[in-house]
């Protein structure tokens, strides 16, 4: 693991890589007989709709990046947003993973802060830290409505990407509603999140806990995993994954009023399972290991050793399926489940638990 934290994460089971490159601006001279004397220069016009869309750029970063911070957990960076006059901040679970104790530095100074876990959701892949000291002139973020989002949004991502703080980039919002799977075993949680804003904004490592901001310099997601093609194993330019201001607010506000998250909203069945292949060696559904006492599962006779293929009309092959089927569901839902038991089939009705 590097210095810029980062821990690669994983779009489902594909690694996330990532590279730096410093590029240098080449310039060159001729000899063209423009008519000029020598050594005068001209500047072009700019026209009326591109320079106000450079100011609108220049006022969002003035007013947002001063609520974007750099987290050292550890020997890892990762970016946070103020999320108060308090000096709460919400970033990513995977940015402190296991520490407690952080080294913030803010925008606008050198200054390192030192801020303390309230607590970590790895399930949402969301934390919030707190600042032991408040400094003056501290400024909270605006957090807009994931319900205003929408596709071809122009939008800044801002972080420290590879250590490089106060880096902002800028794109769209590709899509909405994406259920997306982290990897657990290159530093990321595990989690699969629902409805996440997807954006063609860059987001290399360090971006991760940051700010992605819309035009009116509302923070509208936390940009938190990035994709690669894993047919060629390389970097996907443009695709980049960011949790909704929604889930960001609803999380944030449990942990902050009770230090932690007393209702997730994610439905669960109350098991515990394990990947199964068929005889080709392909994925053919879930086993249920454990069974939850008096959870979803278990009241509705699902027993350890069936193999769950269902749920509801989506087909299920691997827990990630599952966890992605579950992801668009909510706590006291019902649907139906359908498995294997002793090579015969069966389909019960299932009233979904909370995670």
């Amino acid at each position: 693991m590097n210095a810029s934290r980062t821990r690669a994460l994983r779009l489902s089971v594909a690694v996330l890589v990532c590279s730096v490159g410093l590029l240098s601006g080449c310039s060159g001279s001729g000899s063209g007989s423009s008519g000029r004397e020598e050594g005068s220069t001209t500047q072009a016009a700019v026209p009326a709709a591109d320079s106000d869309l450079q100011s609108a750029y220049q006022k969002v970063i003035k007013d947002v990046l001063p609520s974007v911070v750099q987290i050292q957990a550890g020997g890892d960076l990762g970016s946070g947003v103020v999320y108060d006059d308090k000096g709460h901040i919400v970033t990513n679970a995977h940015v402190v993973g296991d520490e407690k104790t952080f080294e913030v530095t803010t925008a606008n100074s050198q200054n390192v802060l030192t801020a303390k876990l309230v607590y970590s959701y790895p399930e949402q892949d969301l934390a919030v830290i707190k600042l032991d000291k408040v400094p003056d002139g501290l400024r909270a973020a605006t957090f807009g409505d994931s319900a205003k989002v929408a596709v071809g949004q122009i939008v800044l991502a801002m972080g420290s990407p590879l250590g490089l703080s106060s880096s902002v980039t800028q794109g769209i919002v590709s899509a909405t509603g994406r259920t997306v799977s982290e990897g657990g075993s290159d530093g990321g949680t595990g989690a699969t999140i629902p409805n996440m804003v997807q954006t063609s904004a860059a987001i290399n490592p360090g971006n991760s806990g940051g700010a992605l901001v819309n035009l009116d310099g509302q923070v509208i997601g936390i940009p938190t995993l990035a994709a690669i093609d894993p047919n060629v194993g390389s970097a996907a330019p443009g695709i980049g994954f960011a949790i909704p201001v929604s889930m960001v607010r609803t999380v944030a506000d449990q942990i902050i009023a009770n230090g932690k998250v007393t209702d997730s909203g994610r439905a669960a069945l109350g098991i515990t399972g394990r990947t199964v292949v068929d005889a080709g060696f392909q994925p053919a559904g879930v086993a249920v290991v454990e069974v939850v006492n008096d959870g979803a599962a278990d009241k509705a006779g699902i027993e350890a050793g069936d193999v769950i293929t269902k749920l509801g009309d989506t087909a299920i092959t691997t827990i990630t399926s599952l966890a992605e089927a579950l992801a668009g569901d909510r706590p006291g839902q019902k649907t139906s489940v359908t498995f294997t038991r002793d090579g015969s089939v069966k389909t019960v009705d299932v009233t979904l638990g909370e995670q």
